[in-house]
């Protein structure tokens, strides 16, 4: 009944992370504003630049990204914990692992669209700033 429970949890915790916060460009947990220099710049050309640059950063699947990270640090807590005790310390330890691997996996995939933006923007002739 525990292991069913703890599963149980390690799913709907992986859902909650995939669809409520592994949004990237346009949702929550949206990358920081890119700061360019903009003396010279047509600032019309510029957006319309910057949403082409955002719609290829949209190709890094976050969601996938996050829930990968959960899988793999809900198994790698599993072992870690299974090695350091018995079942029960394996169960929390794969759900810390869940937890800290979702974290991971939606931080390293929205860290990827900020540069995409970045080296996009730059490569369309803006000094980025930041």
């Amino acid at each position: 009944m525990i292991k069913r429970s703890f599963a149980l949890s390690v799913a709907a915790f992986s859902l909650l992370i995939s669809t409520g916060c592994a949004n990237g460009f346009g949702g929550y947990g949206a990358p920081k504003q890119i700061i360019i220099d903009t003396r010279g710049v047509n600032m019309d050309d510029y957006y319309g630049d910057l949403a082409d640059c955002e719609d290829y950063a949209r190709q890094i699947d976050v969601k996938s990204e996050t829930t990968q990270g959960v899988v793999e640090g809900a198994v790698v807590g599993a072992v870690i914990g299974a090695v350091a005790g018995n079942h029960n310390t394996a169960q929390r330890g794969a759900g810390a692992g869940a937890i800290v691997g979702g974290l991971k996996g939606n931080k390293q995939a929205r860290l990827e669209q900020e540069r995409i933006v970045r080296r996009c923007l730059s490569g369309r002739g803006y000094n980025v700033l930041n």
